[in-house]
């Protein structure tokens, strides 16, 4: 859940096309179907297993909601690991960095360095302080280091991030299946969803880590497969690269100091180190998995797999993007008017380059929707959690029991999923839930992680500085992030494109295309900080609370 909030813009103009790509009809065969729905089954057997291995079934007994939430604190390295990839390797990651690799160049494929400085400054600096204190939302902290009102302003800027970004998990996925499918987004969308209410609500956190973990692998498979048949069908990895160095897609060393650039070595290095660190180091979703490991030692181990494993996907998804423009470099699918949108680039080459071999189009688009599964019920239960624990029992000061309790976290599972295919009715009709979605997503992680790292690193930071500087730095990153996304949605700034050709249009896909060069606006009027790259936004909210704290 990386830049991938921010590359995934471009879905705001998306439409349906009822299942053709290309002007052709490419639809699932009875071992596509089958491949899928084995992928929604198993999840939801994982859900009744641990439901049942929790005493549901045994004598009627509920499990504990220690056990439910946080697995007993006994959980093991490997699957939280895979779990915490599949938390920020969505579908959206799976179709809008190729995308982001085809238009702009191979300068965000970087992010794995930022990646990885993330991982250990996370293990080194951020870590231990959960691990010491063991709370069971990490917005506790905030409240034991400065006051009660930090924590809900913390709290509340979460869960609206993840009810705003609950509805894009499952639109995109759900966009894709439609592609290959011919199915109704809206009925595929709430299927799916419904599978993970299922699991999350009788399983609990084990159901989730468990299931993420097989749905991670799927998802690797699924990719890999994709990338070994394409780069086949192409000529091969030398070649793939050659196409991209004569489209001039290889960028590593872009050292333009210009913040309005959308890609370079800077912004990459240090918006992604920031955007990274913000959110894996006290967002709810991933401290609630630390602290479901029972040492320090072991959750190091977990987050070291976690980083490795983002870094190869990363990597894999980079290359995907390289791959699709080495098959269309002399034909650009979207100027030539065979798809609508750049979401619909991947599917699209796999439609079109393994689509004949029966099962591997469904084995693609169930990771596609393994990643969006992983990631939602993630954010159920976490989010849960956090109402719980920070509304319930903090702001309203309620002792209620434990079944009570326990009742409460599943009725708020089941709202938030309710919520989510209720936004999916709309979310496809009102770009400007994406784009909020976008907004708040940068809103969130500045100001959370500034007020963290200034209570764990600086002794003088003070409550009223905490919450001052909080609000400024949400005010700023909003200010900045919803500016920049009404300049973007208003056309007064659009993305520079790299170059594309059209040459063999009509010869391979017999496509006449009347194109003209884009004429792209005059920005210079524009207010500047309205035209920063995404990648500054989040360390913008950081540093404005650290200049307030301080």
């Amino acid at each position: 859940m990386d830049a991938e909030r921010r590359i995934y813009n471009d879905i705001m103009d998306a439409s349906v096309t009822g299942g053709s790509l290309g002007g052709r009809k490419y639809y699932f065969d009875v071992v596509d179907y089958s491949v899928f729905g084995a992928m929604l089954l198993l999840s939801a057997m994982t859900g009744l297993y641990y439901g049942c291995r929790s005493r549901y079934c045994k004598t009627g007994e509920e499990a504990t909601l220690r056990e439910y939430l946080t697995g007993s604190g006994n959980m093991k390295p490997f699957p939280v690991a895979m779990s915490l990839i599949a938390s920020y390797i969505s579908g959206v990651t799976i179709l809008g960095t190729p995308a982001e690799i085809y238009n702009f160049g191979t300068q965000y494929w970087v992010i794995c360095f930022s990646v990885l400085l993330s991982g250990i400054v996370i293990a080194i600096v951020y870590l231990p302080v959960f691990c010491k204190l063991q709370v069971n939302s990490s917005y506790e902290y905030l409240e034991l280091r400065f006051s009660r009102s930090v924590r809900s302003l913390a709290s509340t800027l979460f869960l609206i991030d993840e009810v705003m970004f609950l509805p894009i998990l499952i639109y995109v996925p759900s966009l894709a299946f439609n592609q290959v499918s011919g199915i109704n987004i809206h009925l595929v969308g709430t299927i799916v969803c419904i599978v993970c209410i299922f699991y999350t609500v009788l399983g609990g956190l084990k159901a989730v880590v468990w299931t993420d973990t097989w749905q991670i692998i799927v998802m690797f498979i699924s990719v890999v497969v994709v990338v070994i048949l394409g780069s086949i069908s192409v000529g091969g990895v030398t070649e793939i690269f050659n196409r991209n160095e004569q489209g001039g897609r290889l960028i590593f060393f872009n050292v333009n100091p210009s913040l309005y650039e959308r890609q370079s070595l800077f912004s990459v290095i240090i918006g992604g180190f920031v955007y990274w660190t913000s959110y894996n180091a006290v967002n709810q979703t991933m401290v609630q998995r630390y602290l479901s490991l029972p040492s320090e030692k072991q959750t190091r181990m977990s987050i070291a797999l976690f980083t490795i494993g983002v870094m190869i996907f990363l990597t894999i998804c980079c290359y995907s993007g390289l791959l699709i423009y080495a098959t269309y470099y002399d034909c650009d699918p979207l100027s030539s008017g065979r798809i609508k949108d750049d979401d619909q680039l991947l599917p699209l080459f796999v439609m079109e380059t393994v689509g004949h071999l029966r099962g591997v189009s469904g084995l693609f688009i169930a990771g596609v929707f393994g990643a969006a599964l992983s990631s939602l019920s993630v954010i159920l239960n976490s989010t849960s959690m956090v109402f719980l624990e920070d509304f319930i029992k903090s702001c309203l000061r309620l002792h209620l029991s434990e079944r009570v309790e326990s009742i409460i976290v599943k009725i708020m599972v089941l709202s938030l999923g309710i919520v989510a295919v209720g936004f999916l009715f709309i979310v496809e009709h009102l770009g400007g839930v994406l784009a909020m979605a976008t907004a708040l997503s940068a809103i969130a992680a500045g100001t959370t992680f500034g007020v963290f790292t200034l209570g764990m690193l600086v002794p003088f930071a003070n409550n009223k500085g905490a919450l001052i500087g909080g609000l400024a730095g949400a005010l700023m990153s909003g200010w900045v992030s919803f500016g920049g996304q009404y300049a973007y949605a208003a056309g007064l700034v659009v993305p520079h494109k790299l170059p594309v050709s059209l040459d063999q249009c009509e010869a391979k896909y017999g496509v006449n295309v009347n194109y003209t060069e884009p004429v792209y606006p005059n920005e210079s009027d524009i207010f500047p900080i309205f035209r920063l790259s995404y990648h500054w936004i989040t360390p913008i909210g950081v540093f404005t609370v650290i200049v307030i704290l301080t």
